[in-house]
């Protein structure tokens, strides 16, 4: 079993977008080959149970962010794959029928993506999944206009998030918010301060969507913004700390986060953090030095290492399928958003289409999110109704260990209604 690996994943979603860093969530490191995390759980796998699928294939369609000059994450397609192998070998595959994944390869720009989109639609693919894209808003239109199910596991764009013919299975910045006050109120802290960055005024939308959620634990939000390519964010943090919070958190890209991070180590070294995945990016931990991040809290959406039987069949269907891709890297979200639709269409009765699929997922509920630590998605448009397309606004939390990885992991959030 390959451990470690987040390095490149981190690197390359920071390149996605600067609002991506929301969306893209489910990230969580370990250490080393063979280990066990500081909670004690082994990295353990199973046996596989022999039920394969028959029947005619069902094509599914797969948006792999590949070959680009600044993106390139063939590991999606390949924890995908392995996904597939997995459904049609061993889980008798989607609603009884195999899967047929059909891959295209787009550069995370405007042309090869809407290439992709029109390519898929053509191959008559009874659904589009992507791990996530920052080309959603050329992509989900033309998939959802031809009446295909969209499905990501990260919505980045408001044609994603705002489409209630996607299906958005990860909690995003809603859930992100509410992880992050969930731990703060667990750790007993009364005041957070949300260090923002400020593009496309994210810090009102993180004030104005994230004042109810943090007023509803009982802890005092404050939000300070971080303008966009500030070169020193020292006196907004000086700003931020002068009223005395006692945690802080930060929503912005790596760059960002660690100059917001180095600055509050050199003003307010002991107050608490709460650490998105991108403010856990090795760049940002070696500038800023993992002694200031080591005991503090992280947030996350994947559950890799424990020794929960979901956790354990992800692990072992990637020893077992991928065997050269690590079990903590970007594979995971390529296992996620398959392994996620196929569950959500176990109920399908007869024939096997992009309108039975649709339904499937409207109309599923309480899904078990793959490796996800106990989070489950129900895509009726109520885990977050101001952005239909989200399934879930649940997410895990954990101190941060030596190594800077979440252990102990808690879930927050709730269920969607019924």
């Amino acid at each position: 079993m390959k451990l470690g690996g987040l390095t490149r994943h981190r690197r390359a979603i920071a390149g996605l977008s600067a609002v991506a860093m929301f969306g893209t969530l489910g990230l969580t490191a370990c250490g080393s080959d063979d280990s066990s995390d500081s909670s004690g759980s082994t990295a353990s796998t199973t046996s596989l149970p022999g039920d394969a699928a028959q029947g005619e294939p069902v094509k599914i369609g797969f948006l792999s962010p590949e070959g680009g000059a600044a993106v390139s994450i063939p590991e999606y397609r390949e924890g995908a794959e392995a996904a597939v192998k997995y459904v049609n070998e061993n889980a008798g595959g989607l609603a009884g029928r195999p899967v047929e994944l059909v891959v295209c390869k787009q550069q995370e720009e405007p042309t090869s993506a809407t290439k992709c989109a029109n390519e898929l639609v053509e191959k008559k693919v009874a659904a589009v999944v992507t791990p996530g894209t920052s080309m959603g808003e050329v992509v989900a239109p033309v998939v959802t206009g031809a009446k295909i199910p969209y499905v990501t596991l990260n919505a980045v764009s408001a044609a994603e998030l705002t489409n209630p013919a996607v299906a958005a299975l990860s909690a995003g910045l809603p859930g992100s918010l509410t992880t992050t006050a969930t731990a703060a109120k667990d750790a007993g802290l009364g005041k957070v301060t949300i260090f923002a960055s400020d593009g496309g005024g994210m810090g009102s939308i993180v004030t104005q969507m994230g004042a109810p959620i943090f007023q509803a634990l009982g802890v005092e939000l404050e939000v300070t913004p971080i303008p966009l390519g500030v070169p020193d964010p020292s006196p907004m943090v000086t700003a931020g700390l002068s009223k005395k919070p006692d945690g802080i958190s930060v929503i912005a890209d790596a760059a960002t986060c660690a100059s917001v991070l180095k600055s509050v180590q050199t003003q307010a070294p002991d107050v608490k953090k709460l650490l998105i995945p991108t403010c856990l990016d090795p760049n940002v931990t070696k500038v800023v030095g993992m002694d200031a991040i080591k005991g503090n809290i992280g947030i996350t959406a994947t559950d890799y290492l424990s020794d929960q039987p979901d956790s354990v069949l992800y692990r072992t269907v990637i020893t077992e399928y991928a065997p050269e891709l690590s079990v903590t890297g970007a594979g995971s979200s390529g296992y996620q958003v398959l392994l996620g639709l196929v569950r959500a269409a176990d109920n399908i009765q007869g024939e096997v289409n992009a309108a039975s699929i649709a339904e499937a997922l409207k109309t599923s509920k309480d899904v078990e999110m793959p490796a996800g630590g106990g989070i489950t998605f129900t895509c009726n448009g109520t885990a977050f109704p101001q952005m239909p397309s989200l399934c879930s606004s649940q997410m895990l939390y954990g101190p941060l260990n030596d190594d800077g990885v979440p252990v102990d992991l808690k879930l927050a959030g709730q269920k969607p209604s019924a």
